[in-house]
């Protein structure tokens, strides 16, 4: 469920950084620097690059992004 004012958006990990923080490629072609969600971190849901991702993005900021669902 996302927030109010934000829209969730699919995409492809391309590469994994430090402190869990992704590079995530969009289907237009665009990539986006996402954080992992707090509940992905309690549930300790492990990340990979080629993974596919549902990000979270607001229309204000749309270089940031997270990370809210991973897809099996």
């Amino acid at each position: 469920m996302s927030h109010q004012g934000s829209f969730e958006v699919d995409g492809v990990v391309k590469e994994s950084l430090p402190n869990t923080l992704f590079r995530v490629q969009l289907p237009d072609g665009s990539i986006v620097l996402c954080h992992l969600s707090g509940k992905m971190r309690m549930n300790f849901i492990k990340i990979l690059p080629g993974d596919k991702v549902r990000i979270e993005m607001t229309p204000y900021d749309r270089t940031k992004g997270r990370i809210v669902f991973r897809f099996k």
